[in-house]
């Protein structure tokens, strides 16, 4: 294996007496905590409420839109529509994780409608791209989301890149927010791509609809009432707020933490753990981040609503002297009379070919920071 993987990552093993307990017996523990203490109930009302909150605040942008008129006051509209068309896609990631709906078919159709007419991104190519990273998180040739693309994520893929994305790759720490900016764009390109491919979609005909009428009506609208320098203005800042604010939001969770060997056999608790990140900042990171800065609890449990991840933190299970605990980003298995043990690799390790050289693990930060560049043959 190349050592564009990680190459020393230590799993502390913690039952006595060797430790061989069944990772998949451990896993269930957790579960049924999560499930006795009520965090897999649905809360239907919440996201309806929710929905309710965003459409009106939907409605109070086009309002503005409409009486600004010929105004480069509209640029601020253009930011809010930004801020607003993620917060519809964090309400689909929701549905599509069925956190909405008891009935998993309504809940794609809420999806669907949420990301295709609303947000303007396909439902079926994003629900297969996330599915897929979901249970293969920052595993070399499994996840999707550290493909090489114009960001690299290993070493050699790096090595293999040329001309722009090359001098890109130099660079991309640095980078990491302006490329943001283009990643609504991405998005939305994606998403035709995906319908328009030979490979299976769910729904095709009816994406490509939602989709060309969202993009064509919205780009209709700006167009037809606003000058057409103002009008580019307004769809680039639009753009931008939108990729760098989806960007800002799922990024943070994986990139620089452990990349591992397509081959690895990592248990999917141990999996789901070493490689995601969880971000702190209270009331307001939550709400920017729509719970996704829980990303430990919810690629635990994927189906707990993100309204409810922060109890998750909370302790789990307590069975006579069998006791697991969530602390700070580690998780603890029972060990005996002395206490509690993590699970997690330790605090210091080695990860190579990784966006960050061997560091002290940031299990838990207070914000996102853009990861530096992978390095490249012949460059310091």
């Amino acid at each position: 294996m190349s050592n564009a993987a990680v190459s020393n990552v230590q799993i502390i093993r913690t039952r006595p007496g060797g430790g061989r307990e069944n990772p998949t017996s451990a896993y269930s523990a957790l579960l049924q905590t999560i499930k006795g203490l009520g965090l897999l109930r649905r809360r239907t009302g919440f996201y309806w409420t929710l929905f309710a909150v965003l459409v009106i605040a939907m409605a109070g942008a086009w309002t503005g839109f409409a009486l600004l008129g010929n105004s480069w006051y509209q640029l601020i509209i253009a930011a809010v529509l930004g801020i607003l068309f993620t917060q519809f896609a964090f309400l689909a990631h929701e549905a599509s994780h069925r956190q909405v709906f008891k009935s998993g078919k309504v809940n794609d159709h809420a999806g669907r409608l949420l990301a295709d007419l609303i947000v303007g991104i396909s439902y079926s190519w994003w629900m297969n791209k996330h599915s897929r990273h979901h249970v293969n998180p920052n595993v070399v040739g499994k996840d999707p989301d550290i493909e090489q693309d114009t960001i690299s994520f290993l070493e050699e893929d790096a090595a293999k890149t040329r001309g722009l994305v090359r001098w890109i790759n130099k660079r991309q720490g640095y980078l990491f927010f302006p490329l943001l900016m283009l990643e609504g764009a991405n998005l939305h390109l994606h998403g035709f791509k995906s319908v328009f491919g030979k490979h299976k979609v769910d729904g095709r005909a009816l994406e490509i609809t939602m989709m060309s009428v969202r993009i064509i009506g919205y780009l209709a609208v700006v167009f037809y009432f606003l000058p057409l320098g103002m009008a580019f203005a307004f769809v680039g800042v639009q753009l931008a707020v939108f990729g760098v604010y989806m960007g800002a939001s799922f990024a943070p969770n994986h990139k620089g933490m452990p990349i591992l060997p397509h081959d690895s056999k990592v248990d999917f608790l141990r999996r789901q753990v070493l490689t995601s990140r969880n971000i702190r900042g209270g009331f307001a990171v939550d709400t920017f981040m729509g719970g996704l800065n829980y990303q430990i609890e919810h690629h635990l449990f994927p189906k707990s609503g993100a309204r409810v991840l922060p109890d998750a933190q909370h302790p789990l299970h307590r069975n006579g002297n069998h006791r697991v605990v969530r602390h700070r980003g580690r998780i603890f298995e029972p060990s005996g009379p002395r206490g509690a043990r993590p699970v997690r690799m330790p605090d210091d390790h080695t990860v190579q070919g990784a966006l960050t050289p061997a560091t002290r693990r940031p299990d838990v930060i207070h914000c996102g920071r853009p990861a530096p560049s992978a390095s490249l043959p012949g460059t310091p």
